[in-house]
């Protein structure tokens, strides 16, 4: 009987733990590191804080879990995505559109979450934590390189996998600085789009143009 009933808690178990780490990522969301509280993690769970504690140590063991948790669950999502064939029959130019205008959408939406994620991750530089958490974001840029290199014979840069992988670069730390962790730019600012749309706009050509993408004028 004993094995009969361990399956089922086993899945309660795993449910109750996906709804804390659900939790943990909204209020991470909304409050960012500091504002992520035990308390108040419990409480948008509709658990108590001595319930977290018997799971997990302290908040770093739950944020870190939750984090990682995150990351897996983007991999497993890639995986089952957007296939290199299926990349391959968008126009690159449609495809590096696709792809930027979802990111700026994407890290627009999820600012605090991403702005949090970012500072706590880099909070733990060197850590075995931190090693899995560039692993499995090293593994999420590899799969987008794969995809647009799907369009290499296009690319006209001599390296096209370089080329893609530091235009991606680019668009990534240029997303970042402007939308997730701006920063006081000073007079630059008057250069900068004006609007997301423009952004976005701006980072298609940018991202085309150095891979040498010939591009139709608008």
């Amino acid at each position: 009987m004993a094995k009969k009933t361990l399956v089922p808690q086993q899945e309660r178990s795993r449910e109750s733990l996906r709804k804390l780490q659900k939790a943990t990522a909204e209020v991470l969301g909304h409050h960012g590191v500091e504002g992520a509280t035990i308390p108040r993690i419990a409480q948008h769970a509709g658990l108590t804080p001595g319930a977290i504690y018997r799971r997990f140590h302290d908040k770093d063991a739950l944020l870190e879990a939750t984090i990682l948790g995150m990351l897996e669950r983007q991999d497993e999502r890639m995986k089952v995505g957007l296939t290199p064939a299926a990349a391959a029959q968008i126009p690159l130019p449609v495809f590096a559109n696709q792809v930027i205008e979802a990111m700026v959408l994407s890290y627009r939406v999820n600012t605090t979450l991403l702005r949090a994620m970012r500072t706590f991750v880099l909070g733990r530089a060197n850590t075995p934590f931190w090693k899995k958490a560039c692993k499995l974001e090293v593994r999420a840029i590899e799969h987008v390189l794969e995809l647009f290199l799907t369009h290499r014979k296009e690319i006209r840069h001599p390296d096209p996998r370089t080329a893609v992988a530091m235009a991606f670069t680019i668009v990534v730390s240029t997303i970042y600085e402007i939308v997730v962790m701006p920063t006081d730019l000073g007079p630059l600012d008057n250069f900068l789009p004006k609007d997301d749309q423009a952004l976005k706009r701006e980072l298609v050509r940018a991202f085309l143009s150095y891979l040498g993408v010939e591009q139709k004028r608008a």
